[in-house]
């Protein structure tokens, strides 16, 4: 019988990151509860690990990517001793084909289980302006007859619609529907023949969507669903050499990492947009300069988070006027920014009256971002201990929550019952409670 030889791979990579057995064990489980599976590994399962001992299929993902957190690179399963996987071939699949695939997987209901295990990725691959730019694979005529700029107009129609359902209602049922638009319209549409002007245009208003489709996503919490949709939209983005929607899918990146706690990614991503936009205007930089001071608070840089939040106030001083367009960013926007720069530099009374500020001016249509930024306000306030105003503006969220359906807003809502259960003695905490368990379903009751 041969003896169970140690794993030389995953030894070394153990070595590098400096951790215990013990704090191996605690990221590995850190990650499950972020993936929504918890888990309970400890020292021992490590030293298994190390000796030889395979970890579960399901599992090795996450020893992966806990690594690859920890030495902030990407590690394959070859490099840490683990059967090669399928998509460790080196291969991607042309955009048009991988685009397709992805949809379809979004749309089958079989699928959702798989999609939703996808983890988030600091250590993703992703492509600078120079590598996508002009670059499309040749697209093979299909059935479809030429098209041409109506039905580019036509898609760009419908991303916007999508996006107001987004704002109003939340990404739940939004996102299928962009999905299947993706894969019965858009695709047929990118290779069909058109005009070079024409199939530009059509993968700029692709990217949009994926874009789009990748934020809705990340509402639902499914992280590396989203980051698939967003490496698409900037392969799109680049094909087509639209340098917006690029550098707006970068700092929808760099969101979605700093929301995650990853502050070094959110950094890497945020100035990965900026320096993508040398000729951006004034709303454009305030949009990224933003994201760039959130993302310098979190790594607790405070002389960088206040220089980069003056320049996106200058630049907003200097923005064009308030023309409604996807993906812009207003003053709401910013005096959110400045709320989130104050609280991770300690200042939660600042970042309070900056989020009420912001609440103030935000456009009554976008309910699932008002229901986020009211429930992270009212937090707040419990945390300086003003339980009074903080059952206050949970009564707000409360109001909206009813119409929204979004994974983001259902865990606010959670957190929002677990929070106030310690103060049920007090009358307001008692009745908000009480009302929040009349208005949730069953899955967000705790």
């Amino acid at each position: 019988m041969t003896a169970r030889q140690p794993n030389a791979g995953l030894e070394r990579l153990y070595r590098e990151s400096g951790w215990t057995l013990r704090q191996f064990a605690q990221e590995v489980n850190r990650l499950g509860t972020e993936r929504g599976t918890p888990l309970r590994y400890r020292e021992p399962s490590v030293h298994q690990w190390l000796s030889g001992h395979l970890p579960k299929e399901s599992v090795r993902p996450l020893v992966l990517e806990v690594l690859a957190r920890r030495l902030l690179r990407p590690i394959t399963h070859n490099e840490a001793g683990f059967p090669a996987f399928p998509e460790e071939s080196g291969s991607h699949p042309a955009t048009v084909e991988g685009l397709a695939d992805l949809g379809r997987q979004d749309m089958d209901p079989s699928r959702r289980s798989v999609l939703n295990a996808g983890l988030f990725s600091v250590a993703l691959t992703v492509p600078g302006w120079p590598d996508v730019v002009g670059r499309m694979e040749a697209i093979q005529t299909g059935k479809t007859q030429r098209i041409g700029m109506a039905d580019v107009n036509m898609v760009i129609a419908m991303t916007e619609r999508v996006s107001d359902l987004d704002d109003q209602f939340g990404g739940r049922h939004a996102r299928p529907m962009a999905a299947a638009f993706l894969v019965n319209t858009v695709t047929p549409y990118l290779r069909a023949d058109a005009t070079d002007e024409v199939r530009k245009a059509m993968m700029s208003a692709a990217s949009d969507l994926c874009y789009l489709t990748g934020y809705m996503a990340v509402d639902e919490g499914v992280h590396g669903l989203a980051q698939q949709y967003y490496l698409k939209a900037l392969e799109l983005a680049g094909a087509s050499e639209d340098h917006l929607t690029y550098c707006t899918t970068l700092r929808g990146m760099s969101v979605q990492a700093v929301d995650l706690r990853h502050g070094k990614t959110a950094m890497r991503l945020a100035d990965a947009a900026a320096s993508a936009s040398p000729q951006a205007g004034p709303r454009m930089r305030a949009f990224l300069a933003g994201q760039q001071a959130h993302a310098s608070a979190q790594l607790g840089d405070r002389t960088m988070a206040l220089m980069y939040l003056r320049e996106a106030e200058v630049a907003m001083e200097r923005a064009e006027s308030q023309t409604k367009t996807f993906g812009s960013y207003n003053p709401s926007s910013l005096t959110y920014h400045a709320g989130q720069v104050r609280y991770e530099l300690g200042d939660i009374h600042g970042s309070i009256k900056e989020l009420e500020e912001s609440d103030r001016l935000r456009h009554g249509s976008f309910k699932r971002n008002r229901i986020r930024y009211l429930s992270m306000l009212a937090e707040r306030q419990l945390e300086i201990g003003h339980l009074e105003s903080a059952c206050a503006t949970w009564v707000k969220v409360l109001d909206i929550y009813p119409d929204v359906q979004s994974g983001q807003c259902d865990k606010a809502v959670s957190t929002m019952q677990a929070r106030i259960r310690p103060y049920l003695k007090n009358q307001a905490a008692r009745n908000l409670y009480q009302r929040a368990r009349s208005v949730t379903a069953p899955s967000v009751v705790v």
